[in-house]
Formats: structure tokens, sequence, C-alpha cells
């Protein structure tokens, strides 16, 4: 059985105060819900003074991105070795990094390839424009971006990124379906549509690629105007395994509420 994980993304919100505030509100109610893995995943500003206040509870640290190279003349980036010193997980490849910073599918396949490298999680994020789904390319978009940035993982030869998926438990990578037409316009998918893509598309090309077994045990969130309004909605699908979720992780109640729909 998949472990439900839910998966908050601060994005470029909260200053380092406002995040230790927020946190040390948030933490009784995220740690009353044991059956659902929790990941909080701020500004890399406030990921120290975050980590701090999880210290001693079950709830995990995520970066919301991460370079390929361990180090090197690169101003302004942060590198795997960096973020694992403070962090279980990183998000690559949100629609937002592809859009407004001119990420393409080889460049998150680098930084996946690094972030399993060096023993981080990375949840990988896939979804199709609105242009792209009201003209039927869903499909064939989501498949590209899968067989592109899960590209040359390294599975069936001797090395650590092998090592991490062969484990057969599924946890060492997370993708995360998130339509762009769906991310902060209050407009999400349907359940049912979200499990589709799922079902008929990601497994699939998961399986066609490093075989049913990794693609069945692969947990594959869903993300785009979650709320806890209609987070049961999402949960209650068989295919959909947590939630990648952006506003609604940034208040304590609507937060802890999805997570409780999760474990429900």
């Amino acid at each position: 059985m998949r472990i439900p994980l839910v998966a908050g993304n601060w994005k470029m919100f909260m200053t380092v105060a406002e995040g230790r505030h927020f946190v040390s509100e948030l933490v009784p109610g995220l740690e009353a819900i044991s059956t659902v893995e929790r990941v909080l995943c701020p500004p890399f500003t406030a990921l120290m003074a975050v980590r701090a206040l999880l210290e001693g509870t079950s709830i995990e640290l995520g970066a919301q991105d991460v370079h390929w190279e361990a180090s090197g003349a690169y101003t302004g980036e942060v590198s795997p070795l960096m973020v694992l010193e403070l962090c279980s997980h990183v998000i690559i490849g949100h629609s937002e990094r592809r859009t407004y910073f001119w990420e393409t599918d080889e460049i998150v396949n680098r930084k996946v390839r690094a972030a399993l490298h060096h023993g981080l999680i990375p949840i990988v994020c896939v979804g199709e424009t609105l242009m792209e789904h009201e003209t039927g390319r869903t499909s064939e978009v989501v498949t590209r971006q899968l067989k592109v940035g899960l590209a040359e993982l390294g599975l069936g030869a001797p090395s650590l990124e092998d090592e991490a998926l062969a484990q057969g438990e599924g946890n060492s990578l997370v993708i995360a379906y998130e339509p762009v037409w769906a991310i902060g316009t209050g407009q999400p998918a349907t359940g049912e549509g979200a499990n589709e893509v799922i079902a008929e598309i990601i497994r699939p090309t998961l399986a066609e690629m490093y075989g049913e077994q990794l693609a069945q045990q692969v947990r594959v969130l869903y993300g785009g105007s979650v709320n806890a309004g209609n987070a049961a909605e999402f949960f209650s699908q068989p295919e959909i395994d947590g939630a990648l979720v952006g506003g609604a992780s940034l208040k304590v109640d609507e937060f802890v509420s999805i997570a409780q729909a999760a474990a429900r």
C-alpha cells in the first residue's frame, strides 16, 4: 500500500519570522496525523529555522528547487549537498519554474538525477497548460515530460540511483500531476479527471520506462487549487496518493484539514 503524502509548497511567501510563527501553530495539528507523510517546503531562507522547529517531530522538510551540480561557480544557486544538509525532499520541475525560469524537460532530468544521486527524494511535477488541455494534448505533453524528465535514472546499472529506486518501497521518487490550468486559479481538475490521467498516462509511462512494479510503487500526487473543501474528492480516487498543496498550505486550518482528509 502506498503511504499518502501531503506536501505544502509555500512558494515565495513568508519571511523567516513569519515561517517560525506559522510552523509553531501548524505542528500540533500535523503531528496528530501519523498515517500520512507530511512535508513542508518553505523558501530557502526559512529552511534552517523551520528545520529547528521540526526537530523531534515526524514532519519532514523539503526544498522548492535544486541545482544539478554538487558545487561550482553558479551564483545564486543551491546544490543537492546543501539541500541535503537540511531536507529530505525537493520539488523539481514545478510549472512556475518551467514558465518563469525557462526550465526544460532536459533541465528537470539533470536535477532529478542529481537529487537521487545525493539521496534526496524528488517530487517531480508534470502537467499540461490550458491550451494543451483544450486541444487534447494532455497525453502527449505529460508523456513527454515523464520520458525526458525521468530518463536514464540508472535503473539496471550499479549506481546510487539504481540502489534507491530498487529498494522496492517506491518512496525514493514522487510524481505530482499538476495541470497548469488549475494551479492558483481556483479551478481544480475533477478527482475523476486527475485519476484518469494518472491511471492511463502516468503509471503506464512509468511501467514502460522502469517496469510495472515500480510504476505501482511510486506515489503520484495531485496539485492545483487543492483546498480543505475538495481534498476528499481527490483522495477518494484510487490512483491519487496525496497532494502538492500551494496556497492552502499557508493556512494552518486548511493544511491540517487536507492532511486529515488524506488520512481518511
